[in-house]
Formats: C-alpha cells, structure tokens, sequence
C-alpha cells in the first residue's frame, strides 16, 4: 500500500492502543515524554508532520498545564475531535494514576518496614537533585538576558526571603511581562522551545502534513469557544455539586485547592510544587514534610506527568482524614486520588478543546507572549526556592541548629553532578539512590 494512503488509514481503534501504550511507557518526565511522541508519530508511524508537531507543542508550552499530557490531547484531538482528545489524554494519565495509588497504598502500610524506609532515605536526596537540574535546564533555555534573571532572582527571593505565596510571585511576573511588551520588547522575545528536536529526514507523508489544511473542528469559532468552556464549567458545576451532596467537606476543599493549583503549573510540575506544599502541608495539612518528599520521589519513579504526585496527596490525605471511617481507609484514599486527579486535568482538556485555535491564532503576537516568557523566567526561581527547601529539609530534618545529615548532602550534590555532568537518566538515578540509601542503612 502507497504510504500516503497508510498514512490516512488511522482508526480511532489504532489510537486508542498507542495512547495506551504511551502512557505505561511514558517515563523520563516532560522531556522525555515529548521526545518518544516525537519519535512515535513523527518519525516512525507519521501520524503528524515535524513542523505541525513542534506548532502544536508550542501551543502547549504556553499553556500552564502538564504540556506533555496537553500535548497528547491535542494530537488526538486534531486527528479524531473531542474523542480523540480525552481518549489521548485520559490515557497518558491513568497508568500513573493506578500505579501511584497501588504504591501509595504500599507505602502508608508498609512505609515503616526498615527496608521500604532506608529505600526511601536514599531516594530523597535524589530528588533534590532532580529538582535544582529542573531550575538548571530550564534556566539555560529561558534565562538569556539580564531582565529575565533578574526576575527569576526576584522570584527566589520572593518565595525564600519574604515567603510571598506562590500566586502572587506568579501575577508580578506576568504584570512585568505586560509592561516589558510595551517598554522592552527585545527582552521577551523568547526562543521557541522545540528547537531541540532534530529534523526528520526524509519519509513518508505524514497524515497530518505540513500543507495539510485544518480540520473543521480546529477552525477558530467564538461559538466554539464559548460552547468549549460553557461544558468545561457545566462539568466543573457539576462535579462540585456532587461532592456537595456527598457530605465530604474534605474532598470538596481537594477539588477547589486542585482547581487552583491546575491553573498556576506554567513551566511544569515543579513550578507548582511550592504552592501544592503550601496548601496540602501547610494550610490543610493532609499530610506532612516528610511526606510530601515521599510523593515527589515517588512520582519520579511511575509514568505519565510529574505533576500526578497530586494522586500521592490526595490519596494521602483521604487516608489519613479517613473519610469513610477507620475501616474504609483503602477507599477513602483511593476516592480522594481520583477526586483530586479529575479536577487537576480537567482544565487541561478545556484549554486544548476551547483554547488550542485561540492561542494559534495569537501565536507570535508579544502582548500575549511577554507575560508568559516573564512568568516562565519566574519559574526558574521558583523552582530552585523549591530545591532549596527540600534539601534544607533532609539535611537538617531535626532544624538548622541539629547536626546535618551528611549523607543525605553528599548524596544531593552527587545526584546533581550525575544529572548535569553524566546525563544520568531520572529513573537510572532513582534506583541507584534507594541501592546507595539501602547499603548506607545496614552499615550504619
């Protein structure tokens, strides 16, 4: 068969099995996740052209959102509408979700066995190296001038000196970006963040090609739109409405804080992690420190979007409220991981479904760009407040004034210089930890 005609040949069915098969493969986090759809539909099935990849993945980047998940969904929304986006989307994330609550189960009834525990001691130092390789890789992409590393440098500031929250760090950068369109253009013009990817030599035509005109469903409609985010809300309302009715008020202040916190991930996970600590530890307290560095290094280790350590939160947090009572545990946890995972990807669909033609249609446009480039300059800063604080923490777990851990502060700097220095892969670096965390704790 002529590739042209193979590559038009795509069921809904076809579909289905490789978002599925993307999603319990999908490791290495964002990076990562982008590079094997690349591989996948670009390169070896052309499913999708480079140039209408790399567009689509701008789009994404520009979006606050998991943007490998977002992207995902866009891909399939493009080739088979709405159902093929929440099928492409949905299963990126439900592997994760699964294998999160199996291992969170795991974890709360056997996280005080003294293997499962030296495990976990290893692992968390890891994470702090992950997390500063997080701010040093997207520093090097997005800090180019001095503007954008002074608001970063701000941001930091912002977050460790005069513990500022999260939203507000956020809203001062984009007011800067706004401000900067106008009196500073040149400084916010930001390189486009698929450069990285090699070009595709020469193959098959692609079934969505470069010339390949839109479909009608991905033409810019004010009705569209307006419809788009009239059922987003009227699922919100909805969902909102039942757990109202249910009589829980802890898993209705889950889906309002993850309602929020779905709305502030520009630049990933990581970013987002602050305010996710502030509210879940701080605010609410469905769980502790300790814990939340658990989730994080958890998270690290199953496929799909980082930012599902929310399942971890939730699934925590449900447990230790028992909702359902104290013999209903598994369930209370298990209710409480799908109630926070619904209403942090639920804006994720509404911005590719309502918002994708939207934002193509600004796409160069600076006054719509410059907040984002400055909100991602913030991001930086935000994310090595972030690192700073998990290592103060395992470093000194009993306070500043208590002899450090020097293994654990050995280990992050290790970690580290594996990540930048080695190019070790995440999930290689995890297990190399827990076997380094394991061997230090039976010869200590």
């Amino acid at each position: 068969m002529p590739p042209q005609e193979q590559a038009t040949q795509i069921t809904l069915w076809q579909a289905v099995r490789y978002w599925f098969k993307l999603g319990c493969i999908s490791f290495g986090g964002p990076a990562g996740q982008i590079a094997i759809m690349h591989e996948d539909l670009v390169e070896k099935r052309r499913w999708i052209s480079e140039r209408r990849f790399l567009h689509a993945l701008n789009y994404c980047m520009l979006l606050p959102g998991p943007e490998a998940q977002q992207l995902a969904t866009y891909i399939g929304w493009l080739m088979h509408r709405t159902w093929g986006g929440l099928i492409a989307g949905g299963l990126f994330v439900l592997p994760s979700l699964l294998l999160l609550m199996l291992l969170s189960w795991v974890y709360l009834r056997f996280g005080e066995v003294p293997a499962v525990a030296a495990v976990l001691y290893g692992i968390k130092p890891a994470v702090v190296g992950i997390v500063a390789f997080a701010a040093w890789r997207i520093g090097r992409r997005v800090l180019n001038n001095a503007l954008l590393c002074a608001i970063s440098l701000m941001a930091f500031l912002a977050l460790t000196v005069f513990h500022l929250p999260f939203p507000y760090v956020i809203l001062c950068a984009a007011i800067i970006g706004v401000i900067g369109s106008k009196f500073a253009p040149h400084y916010f013009r930001a390189a486009s963040p698929g450069h990285a990817h090699s070009a595709v030599k020469h193959h098959a035509p692609a079934l969505i090609a470069d010339d390949t005109p839109p479909p009608p469903h991905a033409h810019f409609q004010l009705r569209k739109l307006l419809l788009a985010l009239g059922c987003g809300l009227l699922i919100w309302l909805a969902a909102m409405a039942v757990l109202r009715w249910s009589g829980q008020p802890v898993l209705l202040d889950m889906a309002s804080f993850f309602s929020k916190a779905a709305l502030l991930t520009f630049g990933g996970a990581y970013a987002v992690l602050p305010y996710l600590y502030q509210g879940a530890v701080q605010s609410f307290a469905w769980l502790s420190p300790a814990q939340m560095m658990d989730g994080l290094a958890l998270g690290e280790t199953t496929p799909g979007p980082l930012i599902m350590v929310v399942a971890f939160v939730g699934f925590v947090g449900g447990w230790g409220q028992a909702l359902f009572g104290a013999d209903q545990l598994l369930w209370a946890g298990i209710a409480a991981a799908c109630v926070v995972t619904f209403f942090t990807f639920l804006p994720s669909f509404i911005f590719i479904f309502a918002g994708g033609p939207l934002v193509e249609s600004t796409r160069g446009d600076l006054r719509f760009t410059a907040p984002l480039t400055a909100i991602t300059a913030a991001v930086v800063g935000v994310i090595l407040n972030l690192a700073v604080f998990f290592a103060i923490h395992i470093t000194w777990p009993q306070g500043m004034s208590s002899t450090p851990d020097w293994f654990a502060l050995f280990s992050s700097v290790l970690a580290l210089i594996l990540l930048i220095r080695f190019r070790l892969g995440v999930l290689m670096l995890i297990a190399l930890f827990a076997l380094l965390g394991l061997a230090y704790r039976l010869m200590t």
